[in-house]
């Protein structure tokens, strides 16, 4: 137990961190300390000081993992916390410096569940309900998917602007899950991004919501980061 690090689950756009409800379970049953943390999904800045936050109450070696847009959030945070010792990237972007979300999304044929975001008069971008299950997580079941759609949380617009001001990917042994079966980032592009990082990589025929769905696969992955830092 005393060489167990700390695991920190960050979710994505449309998410919290229940997404990771199958997952926690899993690591915590190894003894590895996991928080989930929760994000306002206001801004790249705000996020990545949110994961900071909760990563200063924790004592000693620290594994950061982010799906989706929590990706972007654990590139800009892990240059900021003392301890962190490795990144695990579960179906997630992985931007540069000079890189945001929306250039990324570009690096491979378009994800067909874009076309069911759509902004609220605040600025912030949701998914359609009846169409959540199809872009985000077709192979989850349907009272899975509804209750994801109902609880979903939506992200501002200018997350998918904002670039990071570090690139925690430069400095830390790194981790990628690709989801072949990604209807919100392209398949491509997350491939693109993992080999750029030279990350250990896995590959599952999984929706964008891999943490979800491959539960077992995304903890044994996430498991092995963890016992290699």
């Amino acid at each position: 137990m005393a060489n167990k690090v700390n695991i920190l689950l960050v979710h994505g756009a449309w998410g919290e961190g229940m997404h990771w409800n199958k997952v926690i379970p899993l690591l915590a049953a190894e003894g590895h300390n996991v928080v989930a943390v929760q994000c306002p999904l206001t801004s790249l800045a705000d996020d990545a000081e949110t994961v900071r936050r909760a990563a200063s109450q924790l004592e000693g070696k620290s594994l950061l993992a982010g799906h989706s847009y929590g990706g972007a959030i654990i590139t800009e945070a892990a240059g900021k916390i003392p301890g962190t010792a490795g990144l695990v990237y579960i179906a997630a972007f992985a931007p540069d410096e000079t890189e945001n979300l929306a250039g990324l999304l570009q690096k491979g044929q378009p994800a067909p569940g874009g076309a069911n975001i759509y902004p609220d008069e605040f600025g912030f971008l949701w998914i359609k309900r009846d169409k959540f299950r199809e872009s985000f997580c077709q192979d989850a079941t349907a009272e899975e998917a509804l209750v994801m759609a109902s609880a979903q949380r939506p992200i501002a617009g200018r997350c998918f602007e904002d670039k990071p001001t570090n690139t925690g990917w430069k400095h830390f042994p790194v981790w990628y899950q690709v989801s072949s079966e990604d209807r919100m980032i392209p398949p491509d592009a997350q491939r693109f991004m993992a080999d750029r990082m030279k990350a250990e990589t896995i590959t599952l025929d999984a929706s964008h919501a891999s943490l979800a769905t491959r539960p077992v696969e995304i903890a044994g992955f996430i498991s092995k980061a963890a016992q290699a830092i």
